[in-house]
């Protein structure tokens, strides 16, 4: 393969790109199935939140019986908690392949 170094993804971007949207730096990187599923992965952690913030809010507006805030604040840290994990790998693999990447580069030029 002929590539330039200008060709090559950046670290920094790559790391800002995954800070900005999950995901974003793999296929920046080139890993589109890892993106998509990080991707997917964050959008499954935000609709727990989500979900878990509805039965919140309904717990307080109606006062449903206590399962509901039970059920909602498990459903919004487990959702909160899996797009913290997600974000921290996100990042942290996007720069480090892009790194990888650079250094392989630079080995065999």
């Amino acid at each position: 393969m002929n590539m330039e170094k200008k060709d090559l993804p950046n670290p920094r971007i790559a790391a800002l790109l995954s800070f900005v949207f999950n995901g974003l730096g793999q296929i920046y990187n080139g890993e589109i199935k890892k993106g998509l599923f990080l991707i997917f992965l964050s959008g499954v952690s935000l609709l727990t939140l989500i979900i878990g913030a509805i039965f919140i809010f309904y717990f307080i507006k109606s006062l449903p019986p206590i399962s509901f805030l039970i059920w909602g604040v498990s459903l919004f840290f487990f959702g909160l908690i899996g797009m913290i994990i997600i974000g921290i790998y996100s990042i942290s693999d996007a720069y480090n392949k892009a790194k990888k990447i650079l250094e392989e580069y630079e080995r065999n030029t």
